[in-house]
């Protein structure tokens, strides 16, 4: 039976795909670990592999192509015992020379299997076992979408459709899905509602006058862009033609806009400022980059950052405040073992933001080596979504642009992010009389819904505390 290759979700945020390269041939033999292909993702190229054996039968979608659907079908592997060049662009195998196929009837969907064909984040294509279907046919046992909620009848969305529906109010029982088998998928729910169409209906209230008609509700704006009820011909309309560039939005803008926006909508942010002296710990770095041991071309082992030390400090403030450690997870608060901080890393055209896994542990120079490798792929959109998803934190470092102070959007799931200012000489009073040191303002933006005022302030204390007394973190 021949199998189908599906346009994989390589990401939790993932809708479309640009597929970069093939590489594997139409005739080629496939084993379970080839690399078939590269898609670039909104964050980075991965490579797939295979996890079915076969022959490579029918490529259709050719290399290059961009914003394929997940869960389309881009390509057929004819599997072990079949003709590679029997096998159509459906999936269904030709009929035989001396006479047609004898008809079969259509399989009924298995429901169990509808919520089956996507495996983010694992790094393999997704695979669809299909009897004879002719190309973008629908079988007829598969459920449909819309008749299963107008019979009363369970509803077959992915869970990013279901989470969307619910945030914008959309009925599912309502919008017919594209997915495989009729399932509902994220692109289903956002057609809906741009639509209008699909509301989902209120609570009924018991009442002896007529019902009355509800008013139109308003147009939601766009994630990251113009106010309710604009159109982009509207807002183009503001301006001279001559005085504007058009630029498209990738993928990675889309997702930034729309995550950013989420999460100032959704996470409630307040803001925890302090400054923090910088001497002590500039003395430390300078002693221990000067001791550094040097590798067989000379160069030495590690050269530590005053973000390697923030990154460390900040790994340990979460240790030390152990309910700061903590994610909202809706109907609970997730609380960590282990310090997990994030670290944004500028890239064109937007930023990653790797995370370096229980900092509280590790060493400043195991950090430093950490940040160089994830910066370096990260520019190169080589980072694995493991080693970008997650985290409890994040740290945003500005200081090298000359920025004194800013205050930094939380990356969901994470619960605070740490805003990281230059550091100058200022003039204080220390024992009555005034000197000069070296400051860092830093402003931690936190999720009020897991952190307090003042468990807040206690995590940026501690993390103060450190900085300012940096061999704590040596021992």
């Amino acid at each position: 039976m021949p199998i189908n290759v599906l346009m994989p979700a390589l990401s939790p945020t993932m809708e479309k795909g640009n597929l970069a390269k093939w590489l594997k041939k139409e005739g080629d033999p496939i084993k379970s670990g080839d690399v078939l292909a590269e898609i670039e993702t909104d964050k980075a190229t991965m490579e797939v592999e295979a996890i079915d054996e076969g022959v490579l039968a029918k490529i259709l979608v050719p290399e290059g192509t961009a914003d394929v659907p997940v869960n389309d079908l881009i390509a057929i592997i004819a599997a072990e015992g079949e003709d590679p060049s029997s096998v159509q662009a459906g999936g269904a195998p030709k009929a035989a020379s001396n006479g047609a196929a004898e008809p079969k009837p259509e399989p009924k969907a298995d429901a169990s299997a509808a919520g089956q064909n996507t495996t983010p984040g694992g790094g393999h294509m997704s695979y669809e076992r299909v009897n004879a279907a002719p190309e973008g046919a629908q079988p007829s046992g598969a459920p449909q979408a819309g008749a299963q909620a107008s019979s009363g009848g369970r509803v077959f969305a992915s869970p990013l459709a279901r989470r969307i529906a619910k945030q914008e109010g959309v009925d599912l029982g309502a919008v017919q899905g594209s997915g495989p088998h009729g399932r509902i998928i994220a692109r289903d729910v956002q057609a809906a509602k741009a639509s209008g169409a699909t509301k989902a209906p209120a609570a009924a209230q018991p009442t002896a006058e007529a019902p009355k008609a509800a008013a139109p509700a308003p147009k939601a704006a766009p994630a990251g862009g113009a106010p309710a009820g604009l159109t982009t011909d509207q807002v183009k309309g503001f301006f001279a033609k001559d005085a504007y560039e058009e630029v498209p939005l990738d993928g990675m803008r889309k997702t930034i806009a729309k995550r950013l926006t989420e999460a100032m909508q959704v996470a409630p942010h307040f803001y925890l400022t302090v400054d923090c002296e910088l001497d002590a710990l500039m003395k430390l770095r300078e002693t221990l980059n000067g001791s550094a041991g040097k590798d067989k071309d000379g160069k030495p082992a590690f050269k530590l950052s005053v973000n390697d030390f923030v990154i460390k400090a900040m790994g340990l403030a979460l240790t030390r405040v152990p309910a700061a450690n903590a994610v909202w997870a809706e109907d609970r608060i997730l609380r960590f073992k282990n310090a997990e901080v994030g670290v944004a890393v500028a890239i064109d055209g937007g930023l990653f933001t790797p995370v370096i896994r229980r900092a509280n542990e590790k060493t400043l120079s195991t950090i430093s080596n950490e940040m160089k490798d994830f910066a370096a792929r990260a520019r190169a959109k080589k980072l694995k979504p493991e080693e970008y998803q997650g985290g409890v934190t994040s740290v945003s470092n500005l200081g090298m642009f000359g920025i004194k102070h800013f205050t930094a959007v939380i990356n969901p799931p994470q619960s605070s992010i740490l805003a990281v200012g230059a550091g100058e000489k200022r003039v204080v009073v220390k024992d009555g009389a005034p000197a000069v040191v070296q400051v860092m303002t830093c402003t931690l933006s936190c999720d009020h819904r897991v952190l307090d005022g003042a468990l807040g302030a206690e995590l940026i204390s501690a993390f103060k505390g450190l900085i300012e007394n940096p061999m704590g973190m040596l021992v």
